[in-house]
């Protein structure tokens, strides 16, 4: 860890939250997925293998020297995250939030800056009770949600699946989504899968940015544009314009319509009925 900062790193997920507490009741509160984070397993199993303390929990007034030192973020993980949405808002996971709830006001009064990451799997009627938990337990600490994701059964579209609960997680007052990728739960991702993720993520950031805080310009200038028949424009202000242009060129329309309903666009057909070439709006 002080390597990295050394080397400049901005913010680390650190598992401080698995304590000794909470591995050793793992068999009294079963899961269907058990432990999914990486570094919370690292850990739950030094843990019982050392039958010792968390060395991240034990040593946190440390680590905080460090990240004071060094001016990098703490990013609190969630090393007991749910991993289905079977598990979600269990013993577990309040269990190590509460614990991260004491982390986070140690690190305000160390003067270290901490983000809190969040589920996980949650069914969409978790998502906001989970967020208000969040922000009510870690006193408005920034919350980082990983997804969240909404169900099971879409391997190879869970970069959808996570954009479902990132929306409805910033809706609630998440403020960092982790993107998700098709390959989440497949395999390793390729550059392909990356950029889907992140657009699929940017969709969810930018529906909640449209209500939050009123970011429409870009969405007025489409839907002036799409008013206009002005294709151009409207492949210009895509968040994916290559994409965009991909599929609109794919079947070449003979009208100022696109191909999907070509004379029998509505936009088309209501400015003819209205004697005008202009925009009716």
């Amino acid at each position: 860890i002080e390597r990295h900062a050394r080397d400049g790193v901005d913010f680390m997920t650190v598992h401080c939250g698995v304590t000794k507490r909470s591995v050793d009741k793992i068999s009294k509160h079963p899961r269907l997925m058990g432990i999914v984070s990486r570094g919370g397993t690292f850990l739950a199993a030094w843990i019982i293998h050392n039958k010792k303390e968390n060395p991240l929990y034990e040593s946190y007034d440390y680590l905080l020297e460090i990240a004071r030192e060094h001016d990098f973020t703490l990013s609190l993980g969630d090393g007991l995250r749910p991993g289905s949405i079977f598990d979600g808002t269990d013993w577990l996971q309040i269990q190590e939030l509460l614990t991260i709830g004491e982390l986070v006001d140690r690190a305000r009064k160390a003067d270290v800056q901490s983000m809190v990451e969040g589920p996980g799997h949650l069914p969409l009627n978790q998502i906001e009770s989970n967020v208000k938990l969040e922000k009510s337990i870690c006193k408005g600490a920034p919350f980082y949600v990983l997804g969240p994701v909404v169900m099971e059964i879409a391997p190879g579209y869970d970069h959808i699946v996570g954009a479902i609960g990132g929306a409805i997680a910033g809706m609630a007052g998440a403020d960092f989504l982790c993107y998700v990728t098709p390959a989440e739960h497949l395999g390793l991702p390729m550059i392909e899968d990356v950029r889907e993720g992140v657009i699929a993520a940017k969709i969810a950031a930018h529906a909640v940015d449209i209500v939050k805080i009123g970011a429409t310009s870009g969405d007025l200038k489409m839907a002036s544009a799409r008013a206009r028949l002005d294709w151009k424009r409207q492949l210009e202000m895509a968040l994916d314009p290559e994409r965009a242009k991909e599929i609109y060129r794919r079947v070449k329309s003979k009208s100022a319509g696109c191909s999907m309903c070509g004379d029998y666009c509505a936009i088309k057909i209501l400015r003819e009925a209205l004697g005008s070439k202009a925009s009716c709006i």
